[in-house]
């Protein structure tokens, strides 16, 4: 028989814990990437001598594979005395490779900003903290809401390349109620569901926060 329905029923909390776990690695992941790719991006701008530096590293980590940066941070960093658990490496992994994506897109929306609005706030003698928490971040968030959104399902999608380092995520989990079952087609089925679904659910929230979004701007 190719699907028992019986055993698929019985493996479904197990796969919904390990869920848990992969929700839990996308919104922190997630959580990092756009802080850090803000800070890059706000640093870049604020402090042009720094525009270089913050370039070579933006195109280092997108030009190199997100499963290489996991494996560096789980393999290579103890051997300079940095022990991360798996959880955490993968999660520090994914959310420094899609900060250097997400970087380029708050640097996108500044520079959608018209010079002179910048130059009416060095008029106005306002600091470069005021006027890009004020003036520059309300005006240039909504109109990348849409390029973030794709990039936390991406990162989202990307989840399973933490079972390399054994971290109990959806893949892991199904590979292993494979390994000792012998029944791949249950579990590797309701994973490819389970993404599917999340990946819909997700691209519709965004779509409703970028129409949100517009609506408020055009007031």
């Amino acid at each position: 028989m190719i699907w028992d329905w019986a055993f698929a029923f019985e493996i479904l909390p197990v796969l919904g814990r390990a869920a848990i776990v992969t929700i839990e690695a996308t919104l922190l992941g997630f959580a990092i990437a756009a802080l850090l790719g803000l800070v890059l991006a706000v640093v870049r701008i604020a402090v042009p001598w720094t525009g270089w530096t913050i370039s070579v590293l933006v195109e280092l980590i997108r030009s190199t594979p997100l499963l290489i940066q996991i494996f560096f941070l789980y393999f290579v960093l103890p051997k300079f005395g940095v022990v991360l658990d798996a959880f955490t490496a993968g999660v520090l992994a994914i959310g420094i490779h899609y900060a250097a994506y997400c970087s380029e897109v708050y640097r996108a929306g500044f520079d959608n900003i018209h010079r002179g609005q910048w130059e009416a706030s060095i008029a106005l003698n306002l600091s470069s903290w005021t006027t890009f928490k004020d003036i520059i971040i309300p005006q240039a968030i909504p109109p990348i809401v849409p390029a973030l959104g794709n990039y936390l399902v991406a990162l989202f999608k990307e989840t399973p390349l933490l079972s390399a380092i054994a971290v109990l995520e959806l893949m892991q989990t199904a590979k292993i109620i494979g390994s000792e079952t012998f029944r791949y087609t249950e579990p590797i089925t309701l994973v490819g569901l389970f993404f599917l679904a999340m990946s819909l659910v997700s691209a519709a929230l965004i779509r409703s926060l970028e129409g949100v979004l517009n609506r408020r701007t055009m007031r």
